[in-house]
């Protein structure tokens, strides 16, 4: 089987977060959206931009990510949402069924981890914690969430997937022990095995396994894919360069997680950035309105001379998640004229960073290192090249923003 990974994400956040991972050990990792790049690159991963659609679709957009880019002797990698935001299950099922018809014979087992150690996530008794609180009662869940519960068999059932939990007693045991209980889990036909983890060392155990299976579809977040990076590629030291920096740094944060907005508070409070705030109202209204005018004016100006700018959609009550991807865009309208100034980007959310990065003319981003676990930065590809840093929403502590800014700012 060839080295070479092809990662399919839901969003552009996750693509960066899994693929920096090979990246951080020497190989080449590229992240595309869609077929709009063609690179010839060690780990491809794609943005399917398949989070925010319903089951049917989501998996439509997932095999038609895996016709324009996945043969057989490529391993693959399905990163999901470590909180199973979107439809995980629905576009698993519909790709083993795929790979199953691709090769002619059975499916090949899923190595179902989404355990994100670094940021708070793990997965005990099958079920995902985020800071040892059980998913289904953070404010993450009660924001966004497809299935009833984070019990992952459940979840992987609800899509028609069989699957067995190897507990954490059992990861404990080793490798060997964890293998055998894979090699059990795919003579009984199951579609997919479950890994307790809560620890690197579990995720580490799960991957050293699962890579002495004849063949294997890994499922997880940027956790299982540094434990798998880090037994698949020797550490080499050549790595991409960052250009040199011309023009400030606009930080866009279009995410409505908690902490994503105590990351810009800290911004603003140290006056580290001009601060641009823009109601969603205006940003809906359109370029033709005085508010718009006077929101892309003070982003000019905050730039001018290599200054430092945040940009964020305000807070708003009861805010309209299904308008969320619009108002990217429409941010991503906004920002598109005062492009020349800008000598680096931070976008936080996947959807803005996509829209963000689309309307500046890049088709993808050439992975170079990590800022902190789960936030990549790269030089993107296309009509600019600009040093560039995208970061989940729920990901970091108060801090990564302006650790963000200060990487970019050296």
């Amino acid at each position: 089987m060839s080295r070479n990974w092809l990662i399919l994400a839901d969003d552009l956040t996750g693509a960066a977060d899994c693929a920096i991972t090979f990246a951080k050990q020497g190989m080449d990792a590229v992240v595309a959206w869609a077929d709009k790049l063609e690179a010839q690159a060690e780990v491809l991963s794609v943005d399917v931009d398949s989070r925010r659609f319903p089951a049917p679709a989501a998996a439509t957009r997932q095999l038609a990510a895996m016709a324009a880019h996945w043969r057989p002797e490529l391993r693959l990698y399905k990163k999901v949402d470590s909180t199973l935001r979107g439809q995980p299950a629905a576009e698993l099922a519909a790709q083993l069924k795929a790979m199953a018809a691709a090769t002619g014979g059975r499916a090949p087992l899923a190595i179902v981890a989404p355990a994100f150690p670094a940021t708070g996530r793990v997965t005990l008794g099958g079920r995902v914690l985020v800071g040892e609180q059980p998913l289904e009662q953070t404010p993450l869940w009660a924001r966004d969430h497809t299935y009833a519960s984070a019990y992952l068999p459940d979840v992987l059932a609800s899509a028609g997937l069989t699957g067995m939990v190897i507990d954490l007693d059992a990861v404990r045991q080793g490798p060997r022990a964890v293998q055998a209980l894979m090699a059990r889990a795919l003579a009984d036909g199951l579609d997919a095995v479950v890994c307790d983890c809560t620890q690197v060392a579990d995720l580490e155990v799960a991957a050293e396994a699962s890579l002495q299976l004849d063949e294997a579809v890994w499922v997880g977040s940027a956790g299982l894919a540094a434990a798998l990076a880090a037994r698949i590629a020797p550490l080499r030291s050549a790595r991409p360069v960052l250009p040199p920096r011309q023009g400030g740094v606009l930080t866009v944060v279009g995410s409505l997680a908690e902490a994503s907005r105590l990351q810009a508070r800290e911004l603003v409070e140290k006056g580290r950035v001009r601060h641009v705030e823009v109601v969603p109202d205006t940003l809906l209204a359109g370029a033709d309105t005085p508010e718009w005018q006077a929101a892309q004016a003070e982003l000019e100006a905050g730039l001018a001379d290599g200054g430092n700018v945040l940009l964020e959609i305000a807070l708003t009550d009861n805010p309209d998640l299904s308008r969320g991807p619009e108002l990217a865009g429409r941010l991503a309208v906004l920002v598109e004229p005062v492009a020349p100034r800008i000598g680096a980007l931070v976008a936080t959310g996947g959807d803005t960073a996509c829209a963000l990065l689309s309307h500046l003319g890049v088709q993808g981003i050439r992975l170079v290192e990590e800022v902190e676990p789960g936030v990549p930065l790269g030089i993107t590809q296309g009509r600019h090249a600009l040093p560039v840093v995208t970061k989940a929403g729920a990901f970091g502590d108060a801090q990564t923003l302006r650790r963000c800014l200060d990487r970019l700012t050296r």
